[in-house]
């Protein structure tokens, strides 16, 4: 994989990541996460250009329905979890 390509391929999985932890609900913020990092990990290996190209399109499509989901959940946000509220262990 080309360095630039690499980079686009870096910033695409960061925008997701950053943008998954918005999500106001516990469920969808951590699905969301896991699968985008078990996408990424399962895609790694792929070198031909015009696959990753074609999975990059697929990425930033993600990136928009995650962004519109967001803003809906926002919209109608609910109580958080009693797994959110608990506070951390002090060591």
């Amino acid at each position: 994989m080309a360095a630039s390509s690499r980079a686009q391929v870096l910033d695409l999985y960061r925008a997701m990541l950053r943008e998954s932890k918005h999500f106001s609900a516990y469920n969808y913020r951590s699905y969301a996460i896991r699968r985008i990092r078990d996408a990424f990990r399962e895609n790694k290996n792929v070198k031909d250009p015009v696959q990753i190209q074609a999975l990059m399109n697929k990425a930033k499509r993600d990136l928009g329905i995650i962004r519109r989901q967001v803003h809906i959940g926002q919209m109608y946000s609910t109580d958080k979890l009693v797994i959110e509220n608990q506070e951390k262990p002090r060591a």
